[in-house]
């Protein structure tokens, strides 16, 4: 470990509900910030959106504790998803971000990651940075995910050490993480690795399905679509779909 503190102090359950329930209970009882949760399986994983996060053995599920001032908890899912995105490519695979934060391998779901927080009076206390990477299983083996995921061992033809992806995912958080003091660096790293500038899009925004082309990500983490008409909105959070050339998604 060559971390200063993500993942010094590491909590490993066989079986959990979900990592992200025992990070939020450890944050609770004032666990020190780098404090990480790791399942070996997770029975109730959760994603984005409310979905669901298929979690079987043989995969990353992990989460961190993390205690930001409340002025750059926007910077998380930028930070987390070039964490994965530089950890991914250190393993030697050829990854990018999907806004906000998915993380895709030839448009397939190789990582989904999950940011919740814990206010009082308005007050951050912490964040829980929830990170899912598949790793070594076959996807194909699931219906339910065998059109849009892959893992890191159908991409590479062989399985990869689960403890060397978390050794490598902590040391690119904590280090990305300290450079909250240069928003644009992060943000710009951020975009440049992102698949989804330049494509067609639809996004639900606020209950509103809204088409156009994503141009690009502003500073505060917004992705600006343009629409046919040529006006611009700006996507503050929801579901963004890539859409294929033909129009499918």
């Amino acid at each position: 470990m060559k971390t200063r503190y993500i993942g010094r102090e590491l909590k490993y359950l066989e079986t959990t509900t979900s990592t992200q329930d025992i990070a939020r209970e450890l944050a609770e009882k004032d666990a020190r910030e780098g404090t990480a949760v790791i399942a070996g399986e997770q029975q109730s994983g959760r994603g984005r959106m409310g979905r669901s996060w298929l979690s079987p053995a043989g995969g990353l599920a992990t989460s961190i504790i993390l205690r930001p001032p409340i002025d750059f908890a926007y910077l998380l899912p930028a930070i987390t998803s070039v964490a994965v995105f530089q950890t991914l490519k250190n393993l030697g695979v050829r990854a990018g971000i999907k806004w906000p934060n998915d993380v895709l391998i030839e448009g397939k779901k190789v990582c989904g990651i999950l940011i919740e927080h814990g206010l009082t009076d308005g007050e951050l206390r912490y964040s829980i940075v929830g990170i899912g990477i598949n790793v070594n299983f076959d996807t194909d083996r699931y219906p339910e995910i065998a059109d849009i995921a892959t893992s890191l061992s159908v991409q590479l033809g062989h399985e990869v050490p689960v403890a060397e992806v978390a050794l490598h995912l902590y040391t690119e958080l904590e280090n990305i993480y300290s450079r909250t003091g240069e928003p644009a660096r992060i943000i710009d790293e951020w975009s440049r690795n992102m698949v989804t500038i330049g494509r067609r899009v639809s996004a639900d925004f606020y209950g509103n399905r809204i088409d156009g082309t994503a141009e690009g990500v502003n500073q505060k983490g917004n992705l600006v679509v343009r629409l046919a008409d040529g006006s611009i909105k700006e996507i503050v959070a929801g579901d963004v779909t890539i859409k294929n050339s033909n129009g499918g998604a």
